[in-house]
């Protein structure tokens, strides 16, 4: 190693981070409140510190320095030097070390001890008493990475929002028992791009894989102690440096190969990012980075007592995006995945906490949206929100501002009840399926707005919903008081598995139905990993903290006969999503519209093929529903995309309404594998089962 001089030199307070440019490194960190800051250097097994060197120079409220002949793979990290005042929201302690918030790369992982908190854990002072151990040997320490990699040839699919279908998968639990895979790669990005993964992803019409939590995250000090983990990864640590755990050889080219072999296989990368909070807690919690950096601009505080940190987001802390550093420091993060990792699109958790401008509640035209809305690189990328939080005023779905789409919950609880046979759906199931036009249709949006799904990472899997009608999240050690108590589920006669035929049989139409109505309805359609083949979580419906085969991807069943069918079922849905653009539409349609007289752009019917008058919508039991969507094509043929829907417990003979096209059965739920047919004037229906028929007509 190269002797390390003596001081640095005033170095640049831009960029933040550090920085190599061939000659040393240039460090800068931001801080508004701090009095001093040191940089400390560590030995390469980041066990020792071998010199500290106080920052020399502060612009802007950036410290910054310059370290000559210093190298890329350098461990450092800050002590943060001010005041020890928590009634004032500041709770600097340099005897605690900081990680740099701009890291690209982390060495090490956190190893719990009192000595992380700033103040002596059990101490009668509580918080406002004062820890003097040094935290350095339980932290990670960042690392200075520099180099390149070689995009030329790389070109993103850039897919349509309204050809896109997403796959909502966990980074690890996708591959790792995927035994095609080398042992020491799998659950990890090397074999997330692995040509097995790509070809079922293909196979299914998959366009986007939208990936959980991939920034550095801790494990919680609670779980561990139970001996479970933090599986879902929603407990940042660093916004710029990706998890180690997922990366086989540690380096980041893993993550840059993989999401370069998925674009040129047409799949676009989204990931699931957390910036509404960190891992440091409440105010009672560990001092990793941002709380020994600036507390007090970091955090939103409780407005009368900044010694509370508001707490929106129900992990203890809320990051204040208000502050034009803390939301700087969220858009270079996102820009720096976008530029150097060529991810394709960010899911943000928690996206109102993002949108509250301070203590004054969400705006859509709060910083945070605007920024990303005028930003060249990230306004081209697809950007989802997760349209909720439990601060006051936290539900927030269609309230978002054009550029964004947002989770449909309502969606998922309509589709849900519908398909359970449910009183009183028919609708709000109609809206939903028809782009929930009554929520999103303002300010030019589009249909692709709405993230329609029926299942999602948090909740039970599909295979699940029509198998258990309460939750079983007895392994997370919780008494099975955590997640949802109600799923709008329903286990058709028996909870959990049963060798009765005819309750599998219900069970597997009913998840067909539900998968139908979410490939074949207006919206953006997100699938979850798995129910493609009928994963189960065992009733699970919170397992975030089970990194196990309860989460894991079970590659046998896949392959399994049942697996197979049910995967090809979805291929078929996905291929008629592709090939008829009326399934898809780029527009809201709201039966104002003559295509021709007489035959609007969407109409709603009853089995009998008649209009739904008001009194037919309001009947509670009503449970037959027909969605008709037309349009002209261009050689003047009239083409008509026909859902008939039977959510009652009895089969229903449909009769097609006025015109009489020439019709073509494409897919039935009750009988999947059925090829396409020629139908007449009626069709039966069998109970909770949907069928789509296309019809054509050639007229002048």
């Amino acid at each position: 190693m190269t002797p390390l001089p003596d001081r640095l030199a005033p170095g640049s307070p831009y960029p933040l981070g550090s920085t190599f440019d061939g000659l040393g490194v240039n460090f800068a960190v931001f801080s508004a409140h701090a009095e001093t800051m040191e940089l400390c250097i560590f030995e390469p097994t980041g066990r020792r510190e071998i010199r500290r060197y106080e920052l020399p120079e502060v612009t802007d409220e950036v410290f910054h320095g310059y370290l000559p002949e210093a190298r890329p793979g350098l461990l450092y990290g800050f002590r943060a030097h001010g005041p020890y005042r928590p009634e004032e929201g500041h709770r600097f302690n340099p005897n605690k070390l900081l990680l740099d918030p701009y890291a690209k790369k982390i060495h090490g992982q956190v190893r719990w001890t009192d000595a992380l908190h700033s103040y002596r854990v059990g101490s009668r002072r509580g918080d406002l008493s004062f820890d003097r151990r040094d935290s350095a040997p339980a932290m990670p320490k960042a690392v200075v990475t520099t180099g390149a990699f070689d995009w030329r040839g790389d070109r993103r699919p850039n897919t349509p929002w309204s050809e896109t279908v997403i796959y909502e998968a966990h980074p690890k639990g996708l591959t790792q028992l995927l035994e095609e895979a080398p042992v020491n790669e799998r659950g990890t990005f090397a074999a997330l791009s692995h040509p097995k993964v790509i070809a079922h992803l293909q196979r299914i019409g998959v366009t986007a894989l939208e990936l959980l939590p991939v920034h550095a995250f801790v494990q919680d000090r609670r779980l561990q102690e139970m001996g479970l983990a933090n599986y879902w990864g929603y407990n940042t640590l660093a916004f710029f440096a990706p998890e180690g755990r997922y990366l086989a050889y540690g380096s980041g080219e893993e993550i840059r190969i993989a999401v370069r072999r998925l674009h040129a296989a047409g799949i676009e990368v989204i990931l699931d990012v957390v910036y509404n909070h960190t891992a440091e807690g409440s105010e009672l919690g560990p001092t990793f980075n941002f709380r020994g950096l600036d507390n007090r601009t970091y955090y939103r505080a409780v407005e009368d007592n900044p010694r509370y940190c508001v707490n929106d987001t129900g992990t203890g802390n809320t990051l204040d995006l208000s502050h034009p550093r803390v939301l700087q420091m969220v858009a270079d993060s996102l820009r720096h995945w976008a530029e150097s990792y060529h991810i394709d699109g960010f899911r943000f958790d928690l996206g109102v906490t993002l949108g509250r401008d301070g203590n004054n509640g969400f705006d859509p035209r709060s910083g945070f949206f605007d920024v990303l809305r005028q930003d060249p690189v990230l306004n081209q990328l697809k950007l989802i929100s997760e349209p909720w939080d439990i601060g006051p005023g936290g539900y927030q779905l269609g309230h978002h501002p054009p550029g964004f789409a947002e989770w449909n919950d309502k969606f998922r609880d309509s589709t849900r009840r519908n398909w359970r046979g449910d009183d009183g759906q028919r609708p709000e199931f109609a809206s939903r399926i028809a782009g929930s036009a009554d929520l999103f249709d303002r300010r030019a949006r589009r249909p692709w707005a709405s993230v329609n799904f029926i299942t999602a990472h948090d909740g039970q899997p599909l295979a699940d919903v029509v198998s258990y009608e309460g939750k079983h999240n007895e392994a997370n050690g919780e008494d099975n008081r955590d997640g949802h108590s109600d799923n709008n589920s329903c286990n058709w006669g028996a909870e959990g598995p049963t060798d009765d035929p005819k309750i599998q049989e219900i069970r597997d139409r009913v998840a067909r139905s539900m998968l139908a109505t979410l490939l074949l309805s207006l919206g953006t359609p997100m699938l979850l990993g798995g129910d493609e083949f009928g994963r189960t979580q065992h009733g699970n419906n919170n397992a975030y903290a089970q990194d196990n085969a309860l989460s894991w991807f079970d590659w046998s069943q896949i392959e399994s006969d049942r697996g197979h069918a049910l995967s090809d079922f979805v291929r078929r849905l996905t291929a008629i999503r592709r090939y008829y653009p009326l399934v898809r539409a780029g527009h809201f349609l709201h039966g104002e519209v003559e295509v021709e007289p007489g035959l609007l752009d969407i109409d709603w019917f009853d089995e009998r093929g008649e209009h739904l008058s008001d009194a037919d919508w309001e009947n509670a039991q009503g449970k037959a529903l027909v969605m008709r969507r037309v349009r002209r094509c261009e050689d003047g043929r009239i083409e008509a995309v026909t859902m008939m829907m039977n959510a009652s417990h009895e089969p229903l003979v449909f009769r097609f309404p006025p015109p009489g096209f020439a019709r073509r059965l494409v897919i039935d739920s009750a009988d999947p594998q059925a090829p396409e047919r020629d139908v007449g004037d009626e069709i039966e229906v069998k109970d909770r089962a949907v069928v789509l028929v296309v019809g054509t007509e050639a007229r002048a």
